[in-house]
């Protein structure tokens, strides 16, 4: 990658938006989640109520993103697969995440360019996390 290539900001937490971008994501994500039929094991997966888990991913994506880190403030080091080993993720699971967070990406217009980079991320931590194997 040249030095042409290389984004205007210090981080993609600068380069998203800041915080209100980071809501306005994490927000679209659940609520895609919540309406979308494509989604439905991975909103199984997740309890009677949405509350709880968006707080948990906003904080820590504005940490991850190189923004305040809010999560650990309160929780201490993510520690993400051992968080969610309660939890069954196969492919199926990791799929549906990214798809999700991908729709979500797009329909909040998130630069083309970030969103690409974002995603490349987002489906490896994805697929680290998976603990079964289908």
């Amino acid at each position: 990658m040249s030095s042409d290539d290389q984004p205007a900001f210090a981080t993609p937490f600068e380069w998203i938006g800041g915080e209100p971008a980071v809501r306005r994501l994490v927000d679209r994500f659940y609520d895609l989640m919540d309406l979308e039929p494509a989604y439905t094991e991975l909103r199984a997966a997740h309890g009677s109520t949405l509350e709880d888990a968006r707080d948990k991913l906003f904080w820590f994506l504005c940490g991850w993103l190189g923004g305040p880190d809010h999560f650990v403030e309160r929780f201490g080091h993510p520690r993400l697969r051992m968080r969610h080993m309660p939890f069954s993720i196969g492919i199926l699971e990791r799929d549906q995440w990214v798809a999700c967070m991908d729709q979500a990406m797009g329909e909040v217009q998130l630069d083309p360019a970030l969103r690409e980079r974002l995603k490349a991320s987002f489906t490896q931590t994805a697929d680290w996390m998976r603990n079964k194997g289908a």
